[in-house]
């Protein structure tokens, strides 16, 4: 055997979730998994890890009952000898117990002493502010997201450890790493990679690493070409109506990138242009100052200024507070010495609400959010959703099927036009929620995260609009964790850095 295969279809309460007919994990190697988020990956690889409760879902595996499945030799052994490691780390750590004892409770006593993997996933801490985290109790809003997330690998790596150093030669395994760096900026991303081909380097395993994050094709594909022939990189898409597998070739993502690189130029001369908007640095806000720098360690304070075509990217390690500072920049969250000049008018804090509703929100600036949901009504059916919008005229159908087509194929519009937003996958709402923002046309779109939960071929398509977006003098702030691509699209001289420091230090 070759591998792992699998003929699976789950549905629940009468509706198909899932059905695929041929979804494969070759054995002893590291399979990449991309695809649209809510298309199903998590979900099928639940179901081939015995993960699923029979009593929710209505399962078949190669033709046979789910309960079938799980008590099948195979299936025992995988779950014996391998791990899960689950997209969301909040909800698997336990906010009773300070990480440092999470560290090593239960079966993570027998690994070797974490510090050197602790050390890796923390480079450039200082070993007292790690020690300081250690002790902290896990709560919504600290450790930061990025700190849960490289804890909760730090925990599967040590499992690793002991897994592979008790197993037999031939033992079957599955290690599956569900987003595992979705939270990471890219350098710690890279470090989680190493350390995971360190291990397999030394190991026959089985991983599938389920990511939207396609600019790992490149640093798979530069820092371990001698693993190329233990490596894979799928995609999971839907084939008229039903779920299919395919090889992803690495070259597809990395001819596009080059093409992306040589076609970064200013679109016109800015050396005249008034900024449509311009932000002073050291806004307050949670008790910490917001700094915008050209620099990424913040030495010299400037202000972040977005011109007519351009697009602005902003950087800085998750939890500075990126997503809070166009938040403020937008009204939507209050804090203290803000001061933005927007069209001649400056705004600050004291601003009233009334004015950010009438002249601001919708009308000369869009957000994205980062999560479709906080922006989307689940209860309004796509249709629906577009009559919400502060329009400058009134919505019609054509208008909202145009604006659909540039991220959705047609038949999908046809399926989805009337459909309830609950019902939309998470990648179709990510969709709809950038389609809803570029509709509105203002001169100033902020985009959190807007590639979050996008196959390929919708990134490329939002970018397409992006582009369109920026030569018709239109300015764009965006936040991305996907670095590589955005580093190519924006110019070096419109890149700022975020950093934060606690207000009691003062220029």
């Amino acid at each position: 055997m070759t591998s792992l295969s699998f003929s699976i279809r789950i549905s629940t309460r009468g509706r198909t979730l899932v059905d695929i007919r041929d979804f494969h994990v070759p054995l002893n190697r590291v399979t990449f998994l991309f695809g649209e988020s809510g298309i199903g990956k998590s979900l099928i690889a639940r179901a081939a890890y015995g993960l699923l409760d029979p009593d929710e879902f209505s399962i078949t595996i190669n033709g046979e009952p789910y309960e079938t499945y799980l008590r099948k030799p195979e299936t025992v052994e995988i779950k014996r000898n391998s791990f899960y490691v689950f997209q969301e780390p909040s909800s698997h750590l336990n906010p009773l117990l300070p990480l440092k004892t999470q560290l090593s409770e239960g079966s993570l006593s027998e690994a070797i002493d974490e510090h050197e993997v602790l050390e890796r996933l923390w480079e450039g801490s200082d070993p007292k502010e790690i020690e300081k985290l250690l002790e902290v109790y896990p709560k919504p809003h600290r450790p930061s997201g990025g700190e849960k997330q490289r804890m909760f690998l730090v925990m599967a790596l040590k499992k690793m450890d002991i897994i592979l150093r008790n197993s037999k030669p031939h033992t079957r395994t599955l290690f599956v790493f569900d987003e595992p760096t979705g939270s990471l900026d890219n350098h710690f991303r890279d470090v989680f990679l190493s350390l995971l081909f360190k291990r397999f380097q030394k190991h026959n395993f089985t991983t599938l690493l389920i990511t939207h994050d396609y600019s790992m094709v490149s640093e798979v594909t530069r820092s371990y070409r001698g693993f190329a022939d233990r490596i894979s990189f799928e995609e999971l898409y839907l084939h008229h109506g039903r779920l299919a597998l395919r090889e992803f070739q690495p070259e597809t993502y990395l001819r596009w990138l080059n093409q992306q690189k040589s076609h970064t130029s200013p679109v016109h001369s800015t050396s005249f242009d008034k900024p449509l908007v311009r932000v002073e640095s050291a806004a307050e806000v949670f008790g910490q100052r917001l700094v915008v720098s050209r620099d990424s360690a913040g030495i010299e304070m400037v202000p972040l200024e977005i011109l007519p075509g351009t697009i602005v990217y902003l950087k800085a390690p998750s939890g500075t507070g990126k997503t809070t500072f166009v938040k403020m920049m937008m009204g939507l969250v209050r804090g203290e010495r803000l001061r933005v000049t927007l069209d001649g008018t400056v705004i600050t804090e004291r601003t009233p609400r009334r004015f950010w509703q009438e002249q601001v929100w919708g009308k000369k600036m869009t957000m994205v959010f980062q999560h479709a949901d906080e922006a989307l009504n689940h209860q309004s059916t796509v249709r629906e959703t577009f009559h919400g919008l502060p329009a400058r005229k009134r919505v019609t159908t054509e208008d909202i099927w145009r604006t659909l087509a540039d991220l959705f194929d047609e038949d999908i519009i046809e399926e989805i036009m009337d459909k309830q937003v609950s019902a939309l996958s998470g990648g179709q709402k990510q969709r709809l929620n950038l389609s809803r923002s570029l509709f509105l046309n203002t001169d100033i779109l902020i985009l959190d995260e807007p590639l979050n939960g996008l196959d390929f071929e919708s990134t490329t398509r939002v970018l397409a609009r992006l582009e369109e977006k920026q030569r018709a003098g239109k300015g764009a702030l965006v936040i991305s964790h996907n670095e590589e691509i955005f580093d190519a699209l924006v110019l070096k001289d419109q890149t700022y850095y975020l950093s934060s420091r606690p207000v009691e230090e003062r220029d």
